[in-house]
């Protein structure tokens, strides 16, 4: 069982936030599936889909980011998911508005929701897609990651939740040093 797991705020109040990328991700790719991730299971709202022979569970921890490891850790102690089989997808102050990077392992550069999930698995060996959200130095951090994407920002915001929800599907049928490989290769050609 291959878990794509996106990070984010439960609520309404979160729902486009800047914060809520990986969740964004997750329900793109549920649209494109025609599914809902609806169950409530592990702390999560869930949702479990076959590709090619794969089951993949699509996950959403309902814990709020900063504890999102507990959600995953359950899901990972039931179906003894090795951590080659984990993909997370967070946003990343760090990187520009409309852009994504991949990475195979690493250190969570900050975003609390990874270095949670970092400790409570025990291995920074953990793929991830980061979609970028920019930063704005005159914003109050927790205020511009809890703001929506306005204007133009929208667009490209939405463009990157597009490419990461693309890299994600293709990571299930392909190794992700390929994945990387396709994927930061066409966001650097930007």
């Amino acid at each position: 069982m291959k878990l794509i797991v996106g990070l984010g705020n439960p609520g309404k109040q979160y729902e486009q936030t800047r914060h809520n990328a990986g969740f964004r991700v997750i329900d793109e790719i549920a649209k494109e599936w025609n599914i809902a991730v609806t169950n409530k299971q592990f702390q999560a709202l869930t949702q479990t889909h076959t590709i090619n022979g794969e089951k993949v569970m699509l996950m959403k921890p309902q814990t709020y980011m900063n504890l999102s490891g507990d959600a995953l850790q359950q899901a990972v102690n039931y179906y003894k998911t090795d951590i080659s089989d984990i993909l997370v997808i967070y946003d990343d102050m760090d990187l520009a508005i409309g852009t994504i990077r991949l990475r195979e392992r690493g250190s969570s550069g900050g975003q609390k929701g990874m270095k949670h999930i970092i400790t409570c698995l025990h291995s920074d060996e953990i793929a991830r897609i980061r979609v970028g959200i920019g930063k704005n130095k005159q914003i109050d951090t927790v205020d511009y990651v809890l703001g929506k994407i306005g204007g133009d920002d929208a667009k490209a915001h939405q463009e990157s939740i597009q490419k990461a929800k693309d890299a994600a599907i293709y990571s299930i049928t392909h190794s992700f040093s390929d994945t990387m490989n396709q994927f930061n290769k066409k966001d650097k050609n930007k």
